[in-house]
């Protein structure tokens, strides 16, 4: 998983990912690849 400043790069890379927020912190989910899986904040 990567820690990214900015999660609107991530998102476009693939139609199925998804921008979630977990405990104050905002990630990026992909079922169909994994590799694009990010997280942004402390």
């Amino acid at each position: 998983m990567k820690v990214v400043s900015s999660l609107k790069s991530l998102k476009t890379r693939n139609a199925k990912c998804q921008v979630v927020r977990r405990k104050g912190r905002v990630y990026v989910i992909c079922k169909t690849n994994p590799r694009y899986k990010a997280r942004q904040g402390y």
